[in-house]
């Protein structure tokens, strides 16, 4: 689930579009990693990877994830920097573009 809200930011601040967010879910290889920073403490927790769209493009997504509903709730999607990509592929093991 994307609210309205959040595809037009992605879309308006990051050029990018709800249909890459879902390739990113079905192209992902890596496992999810939780944000643990105390700022951005969700309950449940807020979940993110990086992953490449059909097209190649990467992108880190954040999530929720509510067991309960089975639902998973877009928080953001946007390119990641290399701070990001660096963290993702020493706990994923996966080598980036």
């Amino acid at each position: 689930m994307i609210s309205e809200a959040v595809a037009n930011k992605v879309r308006k601040k990051h050029n990018i579009f709800e249909h890459e967010i879902l390739e990113c879910f079905e192209n992902r290889l890596g496992p999810f990693l939780e944000d643990k920073r105390e700022d951005h403490k969700t309950d449940p927790p807020t979940k993110w990877f990086i992953s490449e769209s059909r097209s190649g493009r990467v992108i880190k997504v954040v999530f929720i994830y509510y067991p309960d509903e089975r639902e998973i709730v877009i928080k953001s999607a946007f390119e990641p920097n290399d701070i990001e990509s660096k963290i993702y592929q020493k706990y994923s093991n996966k080598r980036l573009k």
